[in-house]
């Protein structure tokens, strides 16, 4: 009867005053968990994929990526939750503690308390392997996986810093955003290499056009731009653009993105180069601070010395010299070119690189071009009419 007493008393009081609830984990990417400096027994859950399993007799460790940094978390679990499913390639959920590692070169790691496999990986069959540095003509056949590796998320995750870098910088100087369309009937470069946009069915109507005239993917959304210019001083696009050229090299691409901008108002040539210079060292300051681990990865094996480079661009100013200067430049160098340099034949990329190679290395502007070298619509230099105000 007493202890009957008691139970009714017990339920009375967790009716009246909640009962306490199971302590929850913290779901966490493995880059918040690898920054966390003080790590006192958080509890916390991350998901991602294994990038190595060391089974011993009594520990098992993993080190699981979610693609959020280059460097993977390292877990540390009883032997107990080993498993045949926790191989290369599968996916995990880590639920455990966020200690202090005792190891040199990381500072913290998770001490899992239940590891569950969300997907299994045949590592066998798995064509990516464990710590082999497969060349990007091999990654190329297996387009849906490349992404896992070191290279090719480094570099996603680098393109995607620049353009939240270049998004941030047109934002906070007043810019707006404008999407231009992609589907359009104008050539807005005037060069004829487009590809023109026809709908999928077979049965066709002869000389009839579905938007009723021809359809073409854009090559730009400068048109576009200078309309809404006419009613934001400062506009900006950052969009895809297609080009029908049919070369192979590594500087002619189907599909690429493209940034562009239009200012009204605009005082003087100067103005607008100053904005672009602007531009490439604001997103190249929010790469270099946000993706370190990334840049240096590039800097070693995709594209060496690059990361010198940016950082001597961001120590000085752009240089401005003039089509003239550029051409009597050219004709005073030792170099032997492809393509001999003319005042009024337009400059070609082994002119451009000496340029820049014979400035210091540093970013060039070029200005004042003849005027039969530039489009119709180039202003005009007032004091030369035969020069264009343009870079």
């Amino acid at each position: 009867m007493l202890g009957a007493r008691r139970l009714l008393g017990a339920l009375r009081f967790c009716s009246s005053v909640p009962c306490p609830k199971p302590r929850t984990s913290a779901k966490l990417r493995v880059r918040e968990a690898l920054g966390v400096l003080d790590a006192s027994g958080e509890r916390v859950t991350v998901q991602g994929w294994i990038r190595s399993v060391r089974s011993q007799k009594e520990v098992l460790f993993l080190h699981v990526n979610d693609g959020s940094s280059l460097e993977s978390l390292q877990v540390v679990a009883d032997s107990s939750l080993d498993s045949r499913e926790l191989g290369f390639g599968s996916s995990v959920e880590v639920q455990g503690q966020l200690v202090k590692s005792q190891a040199k070169k990381q500072n913290v790691e998770l001490k899992a308390e239940k590891i569950e496999v969300i997907g299994n990986c045949e590592t066998k069959v798995f064509p990516i392997k464990y710590k082999e540095r497969h060349p990007l003509e091999f990654l190329r056949q297996y387009p849906h996986l490349r992404c896992r590796t070191n290279a090719l998320g480094s570099i996603l995750r680098v393109r995607s810093e620049a353009t939240a870098a270049i998004h941030s910088y047109f934002k906070d100087n007043g810019f707006v955003h404008i999407h231009t369309p992609v589907i359009t009937s104008n050539d807005c470069e005037g060069a004829g290499e487009l590809f023109q946009v026809e709908p999928s069915s077979k049965i066709k109507v002869p000389e009839e056009n579905f938007f009723n005239v021809p359809a073409f993917l854009t090559v730009s959304g400068q048109l576009h731009l200078e309309v809404m210019a006419g009613a934001f001083t400062q506009v900006f696009t950052f969009g895809p653009t297609f080009r029908a050229e049919n070369s192979q090299s590594r500087r002619h691409l189907a599909e690429f993105y493209m940034v562009e901008a239009e200012i009204s108002f605009l005082e003087s040539l100067q103005d607008l180069m100053q904005v672009m210079e602007d531009l490439f060292k604001a997103a190249t300051v929010m790469v270099l601070s946000n993706c370190s681990e990334d840049v240096e990865l590039c800097h070693k094996f995709v594209a060496p010395g690059h990361r010198d480079r940016l950082e001597h661009m961001l120590k000085n100013n752009f240089l401005i010299i003039s089509y003239t200067e550029a051409v009597e430049i050219l004709n005073q160098a030792s170099q032997n070119f492809t393509f001999t340099p003319k005042w009024g034949v337009d400059l070609q990329t082994e002119h451009e690189k000496y340029l820049v190679k014979h400035c210091g290395d540093i970013p060039v502007f070029v200005i004042n071009y003849p005027l039969a070298l530039k489009p119709f619509y180039m202003r005009e230099n007032e004091d030369d009419p035969q020069q264009t105000e343009v870079t």
